[in-house]
C-alpha cells in the first residue's frame, strides 16, 4: 500500500472524495508497487482506485491524470547503482559536497521518465518483462563494451556480461533503444569500440542510436583505477573510427547510428559536422550536436529577429561566462550577434575549472566559486549571463553549494542563467 500524500484540487480524485493520507492498493484490480504501474494502469477511460478502506471508480479522458500525490515521484525508492565503475564520476568528486551528489542511481524507471541512463546490471528479467507489458519504450542504456568479461571489469559488477541478451530481449519486445559508451583510453577504445558497436548494429532498428563520449576525469581520482586522458591523436583515431562506422552503417541500414560527442572533434581539431550529419540529435544530451544544434538555433532566431533591430539596438554591456569547451564556439556566435546589435557590447570569458580540475571543459560542470574568483574585478557591465545547466535541477545553486544570489553580491552584477541559443541573445539583446 502506497499512502497518498496529497489531492489535486478540483482533479477528479477530489470530486470523487479521495483524501489525502488514504493509502493506494490497486488500480483496475493491478496492485500498484511504482509510478510506472500506476501511469500505465490509470490511461483507461474507467478507473477503479482501491483504497485500503474502499473502492472509488473514476469515469475520465483516456489518458487523463486523476490527481493523486506521492510522497516520492517514483512513489518508492530510487534504486541505486550496484557497480563500481572504473569511471565512475561520483566516484571522483571531493569530500564535504551536499550529500545528493554522492548518489549513484541505476534506475530503469528514470530511463523512461527522465532519459537517463541505465547499466540494467540490477534489473531481472522479470522486469524486463513488465518494460515490454507496458510498453516503456525507449530504454537508454549505458554499454561501454559488449565483451561480457571487459564490461565486468568496467562496471565492477559480475552480472554486467549480459548486456546484449538483455537489450536483445527489449527489442524483441518492441522496445526502441538508445545506447551510450563511456570511453577510457585503453580500456574500451580501439578494437574494443569497434567490437562493441558491430555487436550492437545488430539490435537495428530497435537500436536507435549510439553516442561515443569520453570519460571525465578529474583531479580527485587518488586511489581509483588509473585512466588518462584522451590525447588530440587519441580523439583522432576516435572520431575516424565513428565515422567510418558510420558510413557503413548509413549505406546499409540508412542511419548513421552511432555519434561521437562534441568534445571528441573539439580535442581532435576537427570541425563540427553539419545538422543533417546528427540525423535529428538523438544523443543532444551526450553532448553529441550541441555545437552544430546550437549554431543553427542561433540562426534561425537571428533571422527571426534582426528585423525588429533599429539603429544597432540599445548601448548596452553584458557578459557571458562560460567553459572552455564552448569557449570559441560562444565568441564566434556573439561576432555574429554583434554584427546586428553593433551597439551592444559583449565580453565572453572562458572559465577555467579548478574545482574539478583541467581535464573537465564542460559548462554544465562549472562552479560558482571558479566563476567568482576568475571574474572578480572584471567590468562585467550589466549582466552577466551564465550556462543554466550549471546549475542543479532547482535552478538556485551550483555544485559548490554557492547561489545565485551569492554570487552576484560577490560580482556586483545581475546573473541570468540561460538555456540555448535563443536565451542567450534575448540575454544579450534584453
Amino acid at each position: 500500500m502506497i499512502e497518498i500524500k496529497n489531492v489535486v484540487p478540483g482533479s477528479y480524485a477530489d470530486k470523487k472524495g479521495i483524501k489525502a493520507g488514504e493509502k493506494l492498493v490497486a488500480v483496475n484490480g493491478h496492485t500498484i508497487r511504482d509510478i510506472l504501474d500506476y501511469r500505465f494502469y490509470i490511461c483507461e477511460k474507467t478507473v477503479t482506485v482501491s483504497l485500503d478502506t474502499r473502492d472509488v471508480t473514476i469515469k475520465k479522458d483516456e489518458y487523463d491524470d486523476i490527481g493523486l500525490e506521492f510522497e516520492t515521484y517514483l512513489m518508492d525508492k530510487q534504486e541505486s547503482c550496484r557497480n563500481k565503475c572504473i569511471f565512475c564520476f561520483i566516484d571522483q568528486n571531493p569530500h564535504g559536497m551536499r550529500e545528493s551528489i554522492y548518489f549513484k542511481d541505476d534506475d530503469t524507471r528514470l530511463a523512461f521518465l527522465f532519459g537517463n541512463y541505465v547499466t540494467l546490471t540490477n534489473v531481472p528479467d522479470s522486469e524486463l518483462e513488465r518494460l515490454i507489458k507496458m510498453h516503456i519504450s525507449p530504454v537508454n542504456v549505458s554499454v561501454q563494451a559488449t565483451n561480457p568479461e571487459l564490461r565486468q571489469k568496467m562496471l565492477g559488477n559480475r552480472f554486467a556480461g549480459r548486456i546484449l541478451e538483455q537489450m536483445h530481449i527489449l527489442a524483441d519486445g518492441g522496445i526502441d533503444l538508445n545506447a551510450q559508451i563511456v570511453l577510457c583510453k585503453g580500456v574500451n577504445d580501439g578494437d574494443e569500440l569497434e567490437r562493441s558497436l558491430r555487436d550492437l548494429e545488430a539490435l537495428v532498428p530497435s537500436l536507435k542510436s549510439v553516442s561515443v563520449v569520453p570519460v571525465g576525469l578529474t583531479k580527485y581520482r587518488r586511489g581509483l583505477y588509473p585512466l588518462e586522458p584522451f590525447s588530440k591523436d587519441d580523439c583522432i583515431k576516435v572520431v575516424e573510427t565513428v565515422e567510418r562506422l558510420g558510413e557503413a552503417f548509413l549505406e546499409k541500414h540508412g542511419t548513421r547510428l552511432v555519434f561521437a560527442s562534441d568534445e571528441f572533434y573539439l580535442k581532435a581539431g576537427r570541425p563540427i559536422p553539419s545538422t543533417e550529419f546528427y540525423e535529428g540529435y538523438p544523443q543532444l544530451e551526450n553532448g553529441v550536436g550541441m555545437i552544430a544544434s546550437f549554431t543553427d538555433d542561433l540562426d534561425f532566431e537571428l533571422d527571426f529577429c534582426k528585423d525588429d533591430c533599429i539603429d544597432g539596438g540599445t548601448p548596452r554591456h553584458v557578459s557571458i561566462a562560460t567553459g572552455m569547451a564552448a569557449y570559441e564556439t560562444i565568441v564566434k556566435q556573439v561576432e555574429k550577434i554583434k554584427k546586428i546589435w553593433y551597439n551592444i557590447k559583449c565580453d565572453v570569458y572562458a572559465v577555467r575549472n579548478d574545482f574539478y580540475g583541467e581535464n573537465v571543459t564542460v559548462s554544465g560542470l562549472l562552479t560558482g566559486g571558479d566563476i567568482i574568483a576568475q571574474l572578480k574585478g572584471k567590468t562585467l557591465g550589466e549582466t552577466l549571463l551564465i550556462p543554466r545547466n550549471a546549475l542543479r535541477h532547482e535552478g538556485d545553486r551550483f555544485l559548490d553549494d554557492v547561489t545565485l544570489e551569492e554570487m552576484e553580491n560577490a560580482l556586483g552584477v545581475k546573473v541570468i542563467p540561460t538555456d540555448g541559443a535563443e536565451d542567450l541573445l534575448h540575454g544579450i539583446i534584453d
